[in-house]
């Protein structure tokens, strides 16, 4: 199974519980190459659109940072599952979605609170990655490798891999997102099982429960204030 459909599944009861009910229409921002939910949520009857500069090619794509997205009228819901870690600027990225909602819409937020990525965490994690050799190793195999290499601390290798990357840190994002929506549901959730060979969500969150490593996923439900 491939890492994104690895991602959607456990996540898609999640979604489609938080989006107001089909047809409404929805924006994703940050859909990726793989094209995120929106194929999944057209099958479910919504009307819905992935806005990424590398988005898929086709009609239910746009190739476009959301930044730069004009829709062509208001939507009943956002999406944005692992992308609001990676944008340039968090307030004007929410603000463009507030201002693409129509008055009571939803936003769903599936991010990551890479903070809270601590050694314990990381060393499960590891310990859990494919072995095998692979020509285009994940972003997990390289943050070991680029740690070991280091010979330092992981806290310190990891946050100046964080900074370098201009990654932002959870709580700016959330602080975003309380000023702006009524908060519905929030909570702290497993992140990496997608990426990992030997592993899935229940076992993560089962590592969760057992305090062997921390919740580093956010899920995130809100309505426009």
């Amino acid at each position: 199974m491939a890492i994104g459909e690895r991602w959607l599944g456990p996540l898609r009861p999640f979604v489609l519980s938080r989006l107001p009910p089909a047809p409404a229409s929805v924006i994703e921002i940050g859909c990726g190459t793989a094209g995120g939910f929106v194929p999944v949520l057209r099958q479910s009857g919504y009307e819905a659109v992935g806005v990424d500069r590398d988005a898929p090619d086709g009609p239910d794509f746009q190739r476009v940072d959301f930044e730069d997205y004009d829709p062509s009228r208001p939507v009943d819901a956002i999406l944005a599952s692992r992308s609001l870690h990676h944008v340039r600027d968090v307030d004007e990225v929410l603000d463009r979605a507030v201002a693409a909602l129509r008055p009571g819409g939803a936003i769903v937020v599936l991010e990551w609170a890479w903070e809270r990525f601590d050694e314990p965490t990381a060393c499960w994690c590891f310990d859990r990655l494919d072995q095998s050799p692979a020509e285009d190793p994940g972003w997990l195999q390289r943050r070991r490798d680029g740690w070991l290499a280091s010979g330092g601390a992981w806290h310190a290798y990891f946050e100046d891999w964080a900074r370098e990357h201009g990654l932002n840190r959870s709580d700016r994002v959330l602080a975003g997102l309380d000023a702006r929506f009524e908060r519905m549901s929030c909570e702290y959730a497993p992140y990496f099982f997608a990426d990992l060979a030997d592993s899935s969500v229940q076992a993560e969150q089962a590592a969760i429960d057992a305090g062997e490593i921390r919740a580093t996923g956010i899920r995130y439900a809100g309505r426009l204030i």
